[in-house]
């Protein structure tokens, strides 16, 4: 452990002594769950002052990948933010990174996502300039650039597109709308289909950003067998659905270092402990790093 943790550690653990009057045992039991805290912020390269949701909720998910219980992973986090309750209080740190974070009930394995190479393939499938295939490819691109639902999707206005900027208007749950980047790729691909094949489409009435080819709003059950057909022709054979590109959407972006609260506001999560259930699948990375990185990995 670093010099600092274990100063801040001594005194917490003084604190819970003297202060609190908490017995032996306990203290020991908080203890150990701290010096794991501890062991793991250092072979993370991850020093006090920088400690945030993203931290605690990657040490979590290390206790999980080690295989101990729901019940040793809930008290690791109640001494973390035990912990940092106190420090926050004696103005040692800025803010408590476990404030929004709730027990291991939120750990749950995800369903398989689709790795890189099977959403490009995914997203290469819709080749070809046929109508139906552009507003397909603009469709595939927009819901992995942007974590999507496919209520969200199916569900865009015209006015919710601003290519020039590069964003879309989500309506998300609770009628809550949100700003989330879209990417080249999807820009590109949306531009061709609003400008060759939705106006040929659609009624001079509508507002509806994807339509059928009978000008009719594209439904979630439409969608569904637009991935499934191309999922097939790109040769992926695990099951997979339209919500199986939001779950590789933020996975990828955890695995290539985006932090946690901006992965959580692109998905329009309430709790960040929602979006906190998608860190355990970055392990791998993780491990990797600290391989590559660590002077003693």
């Amino acid at each position: 452990m670093s010099t600092a943790f274990d100063g801040a550690l001594d005194d917490y653990i003084q604190h819970l002594r003297v202060e609190r009057g908490l017995s032996r045992h306990t203290v020991d039991a908080y203890a150990a769950d701290l010096v794991k805290l501890g062991d793991w912020l250092e072979a993370e390269r991850v020093v006090l002052d920088e400690v945030d949701e993203t931290s605690v909720a990657g040490f979590l998910v290390s206790l999980s990948q080690r295989g101990l219980s729901a019940r040793t992973q809930a008290r690791a986090l109640s001494s973390t933010r035990g912990f940092f309750r106190f420090l926050v209080q004696e103005q040692r740190h800025p803010h408590d990174p476990t404030e929004l974070l709730e027990g291991p009930r939120m750990l749950a394995k995800l369903p398989d996502i689709l790795n890189r190479d099977e959403v490009l393939r995914l997203l290469q499938a819709p080749a070809g300039e046929k109508p139906n295939r552009v507003r397909d490819r603009a469709m595939l691109h927009t819901m992995y650039a942007a974590g999507l639902r496919v209520s969200e999707l199916v569900n865009l206005d015209l006015g919710d597109v601003n290519l020039e900027e590069g964003f879309v208007a989500v309506l998300g749950k609770g009628s809550k709308r949100r700003i989330v980047p879209v990417g080249a790729h999807a820009r590109v691909a949306m531009e061709e289909y609003l400008t060759t094949v939705r106006g040929k489409w659609a009624r001079p009435s509508s507002r509806e950003c994807f339509v059928t080819a009978r000008g009719k709003a594209m439904t979630r059950q439409g969608f569904w067998a637009i991935v499934k057909k191309y999922a097939r022709a790109a040769g992926i054979t695990k099951p997979i659905s339209p919500h199986k590109l939001r779950h590789s959407f933020a996975t990828h972006l955890l695995s290539g270092g985006a932090d946690l609260r901006s992965v959580q506001t692109m998905l329009g999560h309430a709790d960040i402990s929602t979006t906190q259930i998608y860190t355990h699948v970055t392990s791998e990375h993780l491990q990797k790093m600290h391989e590559r990185y660590h002077p003693r990995g």
